[in-house]
Protein backbone atom coordinates (compact mmCIF):
# COMPACT_ATOMS: atom_id res chain seq x y z
CA UNK A 1 0.00 0.00 0.00
CA UNK A 2 1.26 3.49 -0.61
CA UNK A 3 2.85 5.41 2.61
CA UNK A 4 1.48 8.38 4.19
CA UNK A 5 2.94 11.18 2.13
CA UNK A 6 2.01 14.35 4.49
CA UNK A 7 5.14 13.41 7.07
CA UNK A 8 8.59 14.54 5.87
CA UNK A 9 11.22 12.08 5.22
CA UNK A 10 14.29 11.74 4.98
CA UNK A 11 17.31 9.31 3.59
CA UNK A 12 20.52 8.73 2.48
CA UNK A 13 20.60 9.37 -1.48
CA UNK A 14 23.81 7.42 -2.50
CA UNK A 15 24.54 4.04 -2.95
CA UNK A 16 26.16 2.57 0.67
CA UNK A 17 29.76 2.30 0.97
CA UNK A 18 32.30 5.21 0.92
CA UNK A 19 32.76 7.27 -1.77
CA UNK A 20 34.17 11.15 -1.87
CA UNK A 21 30.83 12.69 -1.65
CA UNK A 22 27.51 11.42 -0.23
CA UNK A 23 24.09 13.08 -0.30
CA UNK A 24 21.76 13.40 2.84
CA UNK A 25 17.59 13.92 1.46
CA UNK A 26 14.84 15.47 2.98
CA UNK A 27 11.62 16.39 1.10
CA UNK A 28 8.41 17.49 2.95
CA UNK A 29 6.20 20.57 3.21
CA UNK A 30 7.26 24.13 4.53
CA UNK A 31 11.28 22.72 5.47
CA UNK A 32 12.09 26.31 6.19
CA UNK A 33 12.41 26.07 10.23
CA UNK A 34 14.52 22.64 9.68
CA UNK A 35 16.66 24.31 7.72
CA UNK A 36 17.55 27.12 9.45
CA UNK A 37 17.80 24.72 12.98
CA UNK A 38 20.13 22.73 10.90
CA UNK A 39 22.58 25.44 8.84
CA UNK A 40 22.10 28.44 11.31
CA UNK A 41 20.63 30.64 7.99
CA UNK A 42 18.09 30.60 5.40
CA UNK A 43 19.38 29.41 2.41
CA UNK A 44 19.50 30.95 -1.29
CA UNK A 45 16.72 28.83 -3.40
CA UNK A 46 18.47 26.60 -5.81
CA UNK A 47 21.98 27.82 -4.43
CA UNK A 48 24.71 25.93 -2.97
CA UNK A 49 26.08 27.01 0.32
CA UNK A 50 29.30 25.81 1.89
CA UNK A 51 28.72 25.46 6.12
CA UNK A 52 30.16 23.55 9.09
CA UNK A 53 27.08 21.48 10.04
CA UNK A 54 27.11 21.18 14.12
CA UNK A 55 25.32 18.63 16.10
CA UNK A 56 22.99 20.43 18.94
CA UNK A 57 25.75 20.60 21.09
CA UNK A 58 27.96 22.75 18.40
CA UNK A 59 30.27 20.32 17.62
CA UNK A 60 31.41 19.76 14.32
CA UNK A 61 29.85 17.21 11.99
CA UNK A 62 31.37 17.79 8.44
CA UNK A 63 31.29 20.65 6.22
CA UNK A 64 28.42 20.40 3.51
CA UNK A 65 27.15 21.86 0.34
CA UNK A 66 23.54 22.89 1.64
CA UNK A 67 21.16 23.15 -1.02
CA UNK A 68 17.32 23.85 -0.46
CA UNK A 69 14.96 23.46 -2.99
CA UNK A 70 11.53 25.03 -2.46
CA UNK A 71 8.31 23.29 -3.64
CA UNK A 72 6.96 22.79 -5.92
CA UNK A 73 9.98 23.56 -7.88
CA UNK A 74 12.08 20.46 -6.90
CA UNK A 75 12.35 16.53 -7.96
CA UNK A 76 9.39 15.98 -5.32
CA UNK A 77 7.05 18.92 -5.67
CA UNK A 78 7.71 19.77 -1.98
CA UNK A 79 10.26 21.46 0.17
CA UNK A 80 13.31 19.83 -0.89
CA UNK A 81 17.09 19.91 1.42
CA UNK A 82 20.13 18.15 0.36
CA UNK A 83 23.30 17.98 2.32
CA UNK A 84 26.48 16.80 0.22
CA UNK A 85 29.25 15.87 3.11
CA UNK A 86 31.99 13.96 2.50
CA UNK A 87 31.07 10.25 1.77
CA UNK A 88 31.31 8.03 4.49
CA UNK A 89 28.18 6.15 6.01
CA UNK A 90 29.45 6.71 9.63
CA UNK A 91 29.11 10.41 9.03
CA UNK A 92 26.16 10.51 6.65
CA UNK A 93 24.52 8.41 9.38
CA UNK A 94 25.85 11.39 12.12
CA UNK A 95 23.70 13.83 9.57
CA UNK A 96 20.47 12.13 9.56
CA UNK A 97 20.47 11.43 13.25
CA UNK A 98 21.06 15.06 13.30
CA UNK A 99 18.13 15.79 11.23
CA UNK A 100 15.61 14.10 12.88
CA UNK A 101 16.49 15.52 16.38
CA UNK A 102 16.39 19.03 15.02
CA UNK A 103 12.45 18.45 13.84
CA UNK A 104 11.99 16.69 17.09
CA UNK A 105 13.56 19.59 18.90
CA UNK A 106 11.43 22.27 16.80
CA UNK A 107 8.22 19.99 17.74
CA UNK A 108 8.96 20.29 21.27
CA UNK A 109 9.49 24.13 21.44
CA UNK A 110 6.11 24.36 19.33
CA UNK A 111 8.46 26.20 16.95
CA UNK A 112 7.10 26.07 13.07
CA UNK A 113 6.77 22.17 13.30
CA UNK A 114 8.26 19.79 10.68
CA UNK A 115 5.64 17.07 12.22
CA UNK A 116 6.48 13.17 12.39
CA UNK A 117 10.12 13.21 10.70
CA UNK A 118 10.87 10.05 9.03
CA UNK A 119 12.89 7.36 7.10
CA UNK A 120 12.09 7.20 3.58
CA UNK A 121 10.71 3.94 2.28
CA UNK A 122 12.07 2.64 -0.51
CA UNK A 123 10.93 4.38 -3.85
CA UNK A 124 9.39 6.98 -1.68
CA UNK A 125 11.40 10.12 -3.13
CA UNK A 126 9.71 9.77 -6.64
CA UNK A 127 6.56 8.52 -5.41
CA UNK A 128 6.13 11.92 -3.88
CA UNK A 129 7.04 13.42 -7.26
CA UNK A 130 4.52 11.10 -8.79
CA UNK A 131 1.67 12.23 -6.51
CA UNK A 132 2.67 15.67 -6.67
CA UNK A 133 2.32 15.76 -10.66
CA UNK A 134 6.16 16.11 -10.95
CA UNK A 135 6.27 13.01 -12.91
CA UNK A 136 3.85 10.49 -14.42
CA UNK A 137 3.34 6.49 -13.43
CA UNK A 138 5.93 5.05 -17.19
CA UNK A 139 8.50 8.04 -16.02
CA UNK A 140 8.59 7.21 -12.20
CA UNK A 141 9.45 3.87 -13.63
CA UNK A 142 12.41 5.00 -15.89
CA UNK A 143 14.17 6.18 -12.65
CA UNK A 144 14.66 3.08 -11.38
CA UNK A 145 14.97 1.63 -15.17
CA UNK A 146 18.14 4.28 -15.39
CA UNK A 147 19.66 3.55 -12.45
CA UNK A 148 19.18 0.04 -12.91
CA UNK A 149 20.36 -0.11 -16.66
CA UNK A 150 22.84 -2.64 -17.50
CA UNK A 151 23.92 -1.40 -21.24
CA UNK A 152 24.24 2.15 -22.99
CA UNK A 153 21.43 1.30 -25.11
CA UNK A 154 18.73 0.39 -22.35
CA UNK A 155 20.33 3.61 -20.38
CA UNK A 156 19.53 6.08 -23.23
CA UNK A 157 16.51 4.19 -23.47
CA UNK A 158 15.31 4.89 -20.45
CA UNK A 159 16.35 8.69 -20.25
CA UNK A 160 13.91 9.24 -23.30
CA UNK A 161 11.29 7.53 -21.09
CA UNK A 162 12.18 9.68 -18.36
CA UNK A 163 11.77 13.05 -20.88
CA UNK A 164 8.29 11.85 -22.08
CA UNK A 165 9.05 10.03 -25.25
CA UNK A 166 6.77 6.96 -23.83
CA UNK A 167 4.33 8.74 -21.98
CA UNK A 168 4.01 11.14 -24.80
CA UNK A 169 2.87 8.35 -27.33
CA UNK A 170 0.15 7.19 -24.87
CA UNK A 171 -1.17 10.61 -24.57
CA UNK A 172 -1.56 10.54 -28.14
CA UNK A 173 -3.35 7.39 -28.48
CA UNK A 174 -5.58 8.74 -24.92
CA UNK A 175 -6.36 11.99 -26.79
CA UNK A 176 -7.60 10.20 -29.89
CA UNK A 177 -9.65 7.57 -27.77
CA UNK A 178 -11.28 10.63 -25.71
CA UNK A 179 -11.99 12.10 -28.88
CA UNK A 180 -13.82 9.09 -30.27
CA UNK A 181 -15.87 8.28 -27.00
CA UNK A 182 -17.17 11.96 -27.11
CA UNK A 183 -18.12 11.29 -30.28
CA UNK A 184 -19.98 8.43 -29.94
CA UNK A 185 -21.76 9.20 -26.23
CA UNK A 186 -22.89 12.69 -27.47
CA UNK A 187 -24.86 9.85 -30.14
CA UNK A 188 -26.07 8.35 -27.62
CA UNK A 189 -28.25 11.25 -26.33
CA UNK A 190 -29.55 11.65 -29.77
CA UNK A 191 -30.34 8.23 -31.09
CA UNK A 192 -32.21 9.39 -33.44
CA UNK A 193 -29.49 10.59 -35.52
CA UNK A 194 -27.06 8.03 -34.43
CA UNK A 195 -25.64 6.29 -37.42
CA UNK A 196 -25.66 9.29 -39.88
CA UNK A 197 -23.97 11.48 -37.00
CA UNK A 198 -21.16 8.81 -36.39
CA UNK A 199 -21.01 8.47 -40.42
CA UNK A 200 -20.86 11.73 -40.99
CA UNK A 201 -17.66 12.00 -37.75
CA UNK A 202 -15.88 9.57 -40.02
CA UNK A 203 -15.75 7.12 -36.34
CA UNK A 204 -14.61 3.89 -38.44
CA UNK A 205 -11.52 6.16 -40.20
CA UNK A 206 -10.91 7.55 -36.36
CA UNK A 207 -11.02 4.18 -35.26
CA UNK A 208 -9.57 2.51 -37.78
CA UNK A 209 -6.74 5.17 -37.50
CA UNK A 210 -6.62 4.54 -34.08
CA UNK A 211 -5.88 0.79 -33.61
CA UNK A 212 -3.28 1.97 -36.28
CA UNK A 213 -1.34 4.01 -34.16
CA UNK A 214 -2.03 1.32 -31.02
CA UNK A 215 0.02 -1.21 -33.48
CA UNK A 216 2.81 0.91 -34.10
CA UNK A 217 3.25 1.87 -30.24
CA UNK A 218 2.69 -1.76 -29.45
CA UNK A 219 5.66 -2.66 -31.55
CA UNK A 220 7.88 -0.22 -30.21
CA UNK A 221 6.81 -1.18 -26.51
CA UNK A 222 8.25 -4.55 -27.28
CA UNK A 223 11.10 -3.54 -28.28
CA UNK A 224 11.49 -1.38 -24.78
CA UNK A 225 10.39 -3.78 -22.67
CA UNK A 226 13.15 -6.59 -24.67
CA UNK A 227 15.63 -3.63 -23.89
CA UNK A 228 14.76 -3.74 -20.36
CA UNK A 229 13.86 -6.98 -19.57
CA UNK A 230 16.26 -8.90 -21.73
CA UNK A 231 15.40 -12.46 -22.71
CA UNK A 232 16.13 -15.57 -20.93
CA UNK A 233 18.30 -17.56 -23.07
CA UNK A 234 18.57 -21.64 -21.87
CA UNK A 235 21.49 -24.07 -23.12
CA UNK A 236 19.73 -27.52 -23.79
CA UNK A 237 21.06 -31.23 -24.80
CA UNK A 238 22.78 -34.18 -23.94
CA UNK A 239 25.96 -34.40 -22.33
CA UNK A 240 28.94 -33.42 -23.81
CA UNK A 241 27.52 -31.70 -26.92
CA UNK A 242 29.49 -28.45 -25.53
CA UNK A 243 26.92 -26.84 -23.77
CA UNK A 244 29.18 -25.24 -21.28
CA UNK A 245 31.84 -24.60 -23.85
CA UNK A 246 28.91 -22.76 -25.71
CA UNK A 247 28.22 -20.67 -22.35
CA UNK A 248 31.50 -19.41 -21.63
CA UNK A 249 32.40 -18.93 -25.33
CA UNK A 250 29.07 -16.15 -25.27
CA UNK A 251 30.24 -14.71 -21.93
CA UNK A 252 33.99 -14.57 -23.13
CA UNK A 253 35.03 -16.40 -19.54
CA UNK A 254 35.56 -19.47 -18.36
CA UNK A 255 32.11 -19.55 -16.28
CA UNK A 256 31.33 -23.63 -16.45
CA UNK A 257 33.60 -26.33 -15.85
CA UNK A 258 34.47 -28.38 -18.79
CA UNK A 259 35.51 -31.82 -19.03
CA UNK A 260 34.86 -34.61 -21.62
CA UNK A 261 33.06 -36.48 -18.27
CA UNK A 262 29.69 -37.13 -18.71
CA UNK A 263 27.55 -35.17 -16.11
CA UNK A 264 30.02 -32.90 -15.21
CA UNK A 265 27.62 -29.91 -15.06
CA UNK A 266 25.18 -31.45 -12.29
CA UNK A 267 23.80 -27.13 -11.32
CA UNK A 268 22.48 -24.57 -13.22
CA UNK A 269 25.15 -21.55 -14.51
CA UNK A 270 24.00 -18.37 -15.47
CA UNK A 271 25.23 -15.36 -16.77
CA UNK A 272 23.76 -11.95 -18.67
CA UNK A 273 25.71 -10.94 -21.65
CA UNK A 274 24.62 -8.54 -24.44
CA UNK A 275 24.03 -8.05 -27.96
CA UNK A 276 23.67 -5.15 -29.80
CA UNK A 277 22.31 -3.40 -25.95
CA UNK A 278 20.01 -6.34 -25.32
CA UNK A 279 20.73 -8.30 -22.37
CA UNK A 280 20.29 -11.86 -23.09
CA UNK A 281 20.05 -13.93 -19.40
CA UNK A 282 22.12 -17.10 -20.55
CA UNK A 283 21.80 -20.66 -18.93
CA UNK A 284 23.73 -23.37 -18.86
CA UNK A 285 21.95 -27.16 -17.67
CA UNK A 286 23.06 -30.23 -16.94
CA UNK A 287 23.16 -32.70 -19.47
CA UNK A 288 19.71 -34.53 -20.41
CA UNK A 289 19.83 -38.16 -20.22
CA UNK A 290 18.10 -41.28 -18.67
CA UNK A 291 20.72 -43.55 -18.13
CA UNK A 292 21.39 -46.46 -15.00
CA UNK A 293 24.75 -44.21 -14.19
CA UNK A 294 22.92 -41.02 -13.33
CA UNK A 295 22.96 -40.69 -9.36
CA UNK A 296 21.27 -38.65 -7.67
CA UNK A 297 22.99 -35.54 -7.94
CA UNK A 298 22.70 -35.55 -11.40
CA UNK A 299 19.34 -36.75 -11.93
CA UNK A 300 18.40 -33.70 -9.71
CA UNK A 301 20.50 -31.26 -11.85
CA UNK A 302 17.91 -32.41 -15.14
CA UNK A 303 15.24 -32.05 -13.33
CA UNK A 304 16.67 -28.45 -12.84
CA UNK A 305 17.43 -28.19 -16.33
CA UNK A 306 13.50 -29.11 -17.23
CA UNK A 307 12.54 -26.50 -15.08
CA UNK A 308 14.68 -23.77 -16.72
CA UNK A 309 13.76 -25.08 -20.26
CA UNK A 310 9.85 -24.32 -18.60
CA UNK A 311 11.19 -20.81 -18.28
CA UNK A 312 12.83 -20.02 -21.07
CA UNK A 313 12.51 -17.36 -23.74
CA UNK A 314 14.01 -19.37 -26.23
CA UNK A 315 16.40 -22.54 -26.15
CA UNK A 316 19.42 -23.41 -27.64
CA UNK A 317 19.29 -27.19 -28.18
CA UNK A 318 23.12 -28.24 -28.54
CA UNK A 319 23.90 -31.13 -31.35
CA UNK A 320 27.14 -33.03 -31.31
CA UNK A 321 28.79 -33.50 -34.51
CA UNK A 322 30.84 -35.97 -34.29
CA UNK A 323 28.15 -37.92 -33.43
CA UNK A 324 25.84 -37.37 -36.00
CA UNK A 325 26.20 -40.49 -37.55
CA UNK A 326 24.91 -42.81 -34.16
CA UNK A 327 21.33 -44.07 -34.47
CA UNK A 328 21.16 -44.22 -30.41
CA UNK A 329 22.36 -40.65 -30.10
CA UNK A 330 20.15 -39.40 -32.70
CA UNK A 331 17.27 -41.42 -31.15
CA UNK A 332 17.59 -39.55 -27.71
CA UNK A 333 18.04 -36.40 -29.12
CA UNK A 334 14.68 -36.89 -30.97
CA UNK A 335 13.26 -37.65 -27.34
CA UNK A 336 14.68 -34.87 -25.89
CA UNK A 337 13.32 -32.92 -28.65
CA UNK A 338 10.02 -33.69 -28.34
CA UNK A 339 9.53 -33.03 -24.47
CA UNK A 340 11.20 -29.46 -25.45
CA UNK A 341 8.36 -28.98 -27.56
CA UNK A 342 5.59 -30.74 -24.84
CA UNK A 343 7.40 -28.32 -22.14
CA UNK A 344 7.48 -24.70 -24.10
CA UNK A 345 4.44 -22.40 -25.13
CA UNK A 346 4.03 -22.56 -28.66
CA UNK A 347 5.73 -19.16 -28.95
CA UNK A 348 9.17 -20.24 -27.75
CA UNK A 349 11.51 -20.51 -30.37
CA UNK A 350 13.82 -23.36 -30.44
CA UNK A 351 17.09 -23.36 -32.22
CA UNK A 352 18.79 -26.19 -33.12
CA UNK A 353 23.10 -25.83 -32.88
CA UNK A 354 25.39 -28.28 -33.99
CA UNK A 355 28.38 -28.30 -32.23
CA UNK A 356 31.89 -29.09 -32.30
CA UNK A 357 32.58 -28.09 -36.57
CA UNK A 358 36.49 -28.17 -35.62
CA UNK A 359 36.74 -31.61 -35.22
CA UNK A 360 34.48 -32.73 -37.39
CA UNK A 361 36.07 -30.86 -40.85
CA UNK A 362 34.11 -32.54 -43.29
CA UNK A 363 30.79 -31.44 -41.61
CA UNK A 364 31.17 -27.55 -41.80
CA UNK A 365 28.21 -26.87 -43.31
CA UNK A 366 24.63 -27.16 -42.46
CA UNK A 367 23.63 -30.90 -41.13
CA UNK A 368 21.64 -33.37 -43.72
CA UNK A 369 18.27 -32.66 -43.60
CA UNK A 370 16.21 -34.01 -41.02
CA UNK A 371 14.68 -37.36 -41.04
CA UNK A 372 11.16 -38.34 -39.50
CA UNK A 373 11.99 -39.22 -35.88
CA UNK A 374 15.00 -37.22 -35.26
CA UNK A 375 15.54 -33.96 -33.52
CA UNK A 376 15.99 -31.56 -36.63
CA UNK A 377 12.35 -33.14 -37.71
CA UNK A 378 10.47 -32.66 -33.95
CA UNK A 379 10.65 -28.61 -35.01
CA UNK A 380 8.86 -26.57 -37.48
CA UNK A 381 10.02 -26.29 -40.79
CA UNK A 382 11.19 -22.81 -41.03
CA UNK A 383 13.56 -23.57 -37.63
CA UNK A 384 16.90 -22.12 -38.42
CA UNK A 385 20.44 -24.85 -37.91
CA UNK A 386 23.54 -23.65 -37.14
CA UNK A 387 26.66 -25.03 -37.36
CA UNK A 388 29.69 -23.68 -34.98
CA UNK A 389 32.49 -24.87 -32.86
CA UNK A 390 32.34 -23.26 -29.42
CA UNK A 391 36.07 -23.92 -29.03
CA UNK A 392 36.90 -21.54 -32.06
CA UNK A 393 33.73 -19.16 -32.29
CA UNK A 394 32.87 -20.38 -35.34
CA UNK A 395 29.26 -19.74 -36.16
CA UNK A 396 29.14 -17.61 -32.69
CA UNK A 397 28.29 -14.76 -34.95
CA UNK A 398 25.58 -16.14 -36.76
CA UNK A 399 24.31 -17.48 -33.33
CA UNK A 400 23.90 -14.15 -31.98
CA UNK A 401 22.24 -12.22 -34.55
CA UNK A 402 19.44 -15.40 -35.20
CA UNK A 403 18.93 -15.49 -31.26
CA UNK A 404 18.15 -11.67 -31.84
CA UNK A 405 16.16 -11.88 -34.64
CA UNK A 406 13.90 -14.97 -33.03
CA UNK A 407 12.86 -13.13 -30.30
CA UNK A 408 11.73 -9.86 -32.37
CA UNK A 409 14.76 -7.56 -31.74
CA UNK A 410 14.42 -5.01 -34.91
CA UNK A 411 17.48 -3.80 -34.01
CA UNK A 412 19.02 -0.23 -35.34
CA UNK A 413 19.84 2.76 -33.16
CA UNK A 414 18.70 2.89 -29.53
CA UNK A 415 17.67 6.52 -30.37
CA UNK A 416 13.97 7.51 -30.64
CA UNK A 417 13.86 4.38 -28.68
CA UNK A 418 12.15 4.64 -25.43
CA UNK A 419 12.19 2.07 -22.34
CA UNK A 420 9.17 -0.07 -21.66
CA UNK A 421 8.21 -2.40 -18.91
CA UNK A 422 6.09 -5.76 -19.20
CA UNK A 423 3.26 -4.53 -17.65
CA UNK A 424 2.82 -1.51 -20.35
CA UNK A 425 2.83 -4.49 -22.72
CA UNK A 426 -0.15 -6.23 -21.26
CA UNK A 427 -1.84 -3.24 -20.76
CA UNK A 428 -1.73 -2.44 -24.40
CA UNK A 429 -2.69 -5.66 -25.29
CA UNK A 430 -5.68 -4.91 -23.89
CA UNK A 431 -6.38 -1.60 -25.43
CA UNK A 432 -6.16 -3.83 -28.75
CA UNK A 433 -8.78 -6.52 -27.47
CA UNK A 434 -11.30 -4.30 -26.35
CA UNK A 435 -10.93 -1.47 -29.41
CA UNK A 436 -11.45 -4.95 -31.36
CA UNK A 437 -14.48 -5.58 -29.95
CA UNK A 438 -15.28 -1.77 -30.43
CA UNK A 439 -14.45 -2.31 -34.09
CA UNK A 440 -16.71 -5.21 -34.59
CA UNK A 441 -19.50 -3.52 -32.57
CA UNK A 442 -18.92 -0.47 -34.85
CA UNK A 443 -19.41 -2.27 -38.17
CA UNK A 444 -22.47 -4.48 -37.06
CA UNK A 445 -25.43 -3.82 -39.20
CA UNK A 446 -27.21 -2.32 -36.07
CA UNK A 447 -24.14 -0.92 -34.11
CA UNK A 448 -25.20 -1.55 -30.24
CA UNK A 449 -24.03 1.83 -28.99
CA UNK A 450 -24.13 1.54 -25.43
CA UNK A 451 -21.66 -1.76 -26.14
CA UNK A 452 -19.29 -0.36 -28.36
CA UNK A 453 -18.91 3.41 -25.57
CA UNK A 454 -18.04 1.09 -23.02
CA UNK A 455 -15.59 -0.63 -24.83
CA UNK A 456 -13.96 2.71 -25.41
CA UNK A 457 -13.96 3.26 -21.86
CA UNK A 458 -12.34 0.49 -21.17
CA UNK A 459 -10.03 1.06 -23.13
CA UNK A 460 -9.10 4.19 -22.18
CA UNK A 461 -9.21 2.72 -18.64
CA UNK A 462 -6.60 0.14 -19.71
CA UNK A 463 -4.46 2.87 -21.47
CA UNK A 464 -4.59 5.14 -18.11
CA UNK A 465 -2.83 2.27 -16.01
CA UNK A 466 0.45 3.20 -18.21
CA UNK A 467 1.04 6.62 -16.84
CA UNK A 468 -1.25 6.44 -13.67
CA UNK A 469 -3.92 8.06 -14.30
CA UNK A 470 -5.91 5.29 -13.43
CA UNK A 471 -4.05 3.09 -11.12
CA UNK A 472 -5.06 1.32 -7.63
CA UNK A 473 -3.02 2.22 -4.50
CA UNK A 474 -1.54 -2.00 -4.25
CA UNK A 475 -0.20 -1.24 -8.08
CA UNK A 476 1.66 1.61 -7.10
CA UNK A 477 2.83 0.55 -3.75
CA UNK A 478 4.44 -2.45 -5.41
CA UNK A 479 5.99 -0.79 -8.60
CA UNK A 480 7.86 1.99 -5.86
CA UNK A 481 8.51 -0.78 -3.07
CA UNK A 482 11.39 -2.29 -6.17
CA UNK A 483 13.15 1.32 -5.95
CA UNK A 484 16.33 1.94 -4.04
CA UNK A 485 16.45 4.11 -0.50
CA UNK A 486 16.73 7.08 -0.67
CA UNK A 487 15.29 7.78 -4.88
Amino acid sequence: MLANHDAPIIAIATAPGRGAVGIVRVSGKNLGALVVALCGRNLKPREATYLQLADETGAPIDHVLALHFPGPNSYTGEDVLELQAHGGPVVLQLIVARCLRAAAALNEHNKPRVSGLRLAKPGEFTQRAFLNHKLDLAQAEAVADLIDASTEAAARSASRSLAGAFSNEIHQLRDALIHLRMLVEATLDFPEEDIDFLKQADAQGQLDRLQQNLTRVMAQTKQGALLREGIRVVIAGQPNAGKSSLLNALAGAELAIVTPIAGTTRDVVQQTIQIEGVPLHVVDTAGLRDHPEVDEVERIGIARAWDQIGQADAVLFLHDLTRQDDDAYLAADAQIARSVQEKLNSHVPVLHLWNKADARSVQTTTPKPAEPGTAAHATTSDTKHITLSAKTGDGLPALRQQLLQVVGWQGGSAEGMFMARERHVQALHEVDAHLMQANAHLQAHVPALDVLAEELRLSQNALNTITGEFSSDDLLGVIFSRFCIGK
